[in-house]
């Protein structure tokens, strides 16, 4: 079944209406300076709250592999995602399960998937300059279905309601991962379409 995965989650009302409305896994920004960046002591407090099978997601950008660490075990997520340039060599370092993120232009950035051997999965993103991230707009999906022939992919960038069955039905993806396609404002959710999103995947995969 596909697994879908709701980022950029800043509060606890919405976070509940996520994993009530079948979220696999929610993401929490650990990033300052961005719109939806949430402190990791109130990250820590929603995610004590989720049920133990729903995963919390760190996302982080160029931190060091013990200041992830650290801040993992303060407050308790299950695992984290890495959008920034962290090399192999770093990743090795961390003692926590990881998600690389790959911002795509083109085929030869899946050369990517070969380097991070102990990745859990791949988040494949729109490559947007000076935007690591949550840019809202899509890629040729092409690339990800073919990366997803080779990898476990998580697929990302410009996703909402209206699109992501196709997208399912298109990439056959690990998971999908959306932000800016379910808000009403960065950080703050559209409880309907926050469901909407998660009926459409599901639906999609049975197809």
């Amino acid at each position: 079944m596909i697994r879908v995965k709701i980022c950029g989650i800043t509060s606890q009302e919405d976070a509940w209406v996520a994993v009530e409305a079948g979220a696999d896994a929610l993401g929490f920004i650990l990033v300052k300076g961005t719109p939806r960046y949430i402190e990791p002591e109130a990250a820590a407090v929603i995610a004590a709250q989720m049920p133990p099978f729903v995963a919390t997601v760190g996302v982080f950008i160029d931190r060091t592999p013990e200041e992830i660490d650290q801040i993992v075990s303060a407050s308790g997520l299950s695992l984290v995602q890495l959008h920034g340039n962290e090399s192999p060599a770093e990743c090795r370092r961390l003692r926590v399960p990881f998600v690389k993120a790959i911002r795509v232009q083109g085929e030869r950035d899946l050369e990517a998937l070969r380097l991070y051997p102990q990745a859990r999965a791949f988040l494949l993103d729109t490559y947007v300059a000076d935007r690591p991230g949550g840019t809202g707009r899509t890629f040729p999906w092409e690339i990800a279905t073919k990366a997803a022939s080779e990898a476990r992919v998580i697929l990302s960038g410009g996703l909402t309601p209206d699109n992501v069955a196709l997208a399912v039905a298109q990439v056959r993806p690990y998971a999908v991962d959306v932000s800016s396609g379910v808000e009403i404002a960065p950080g703050r959710k559209d409880h309907r379409k926050v469901r909407e999103f998660i009926e459409q995947a599901r639906k999609a995969d049975t197809r």
